[in-house]
């Protein structure tokens, strides 16, 4: 008797335990893990921007090259690293291997590089003076299969251009 009691009160202890805290459906459980898993990060590209990325391809479609892919997590990265450089008032390529590490972990970047600019006013102007630079236009003319641009102004107005590309 007293073992059919003790099953009788574990048996209710574990219905109780077990239902009150499930979800409604199992609808509900594979809603809530794909929310987690499909999250990614949203960038939104304003004129000067997707002019970049436009001109960038425009010019290595003219050599030959794979046209690269927007990609808002590596544009995410930029538009940070720009905000770096207008607090510190220098252009630079401060961190960058955190920036790198950072993309290697997240999208699973096999190779970084990165072009910075400042002042200049036009898509244009910014592409045209990368493309002049042997580093950088070694980097526009890279390996890569995505890439990421910010573009953001300091207190005076003066643009800050951070692109990096990255190999997939």
């Amino acid at each position: 008797m007293k073992n059919l009691k003790l099953t009788g009160i574990a048996f209710i202890a574990c219905t109780l335990f077990l239902t009150s805290c499930s979800k409604e459906s199992i609808h509900d459980e594979v809603t809530a893990y794909n929310q987690v898993v499909t999250e990614t990060a949203v960038y939104n590209y304003n004129t000067i921007e997707q002019e970049i990325l436009e001109e960038v391809n425009i010019y290595r479609a003219a050599n030959g090259l794979e046209e690269l892919k927007a990609m808002a997590e590596v544009s995410v990265e930029s538009e940070g690293h720009n905000h770096h450089m207008i607090s510190e008032g220098e252009v630079s390529h401060d961190n960058f291997a955190l920036r790198a590490s950072k993309l290697m972990n997240r999208v699973g970047a096999k190779a970084v590089a990165e072009n910075v600019g400042f002042g200049y006013r036009s898509a244009e102007a910014v592409v045209s003076a990368w493309l002049k630079s042997q580093g950088h236009r070694e980097n526009i003319e890279g390996e890569y299969t995505h890439f990421g641009i910010s573009v953001r102004q300091d207190a005076e107005g003066k643009n800050y251009f951070t692109n990096i590309f990255i190999k997939k």
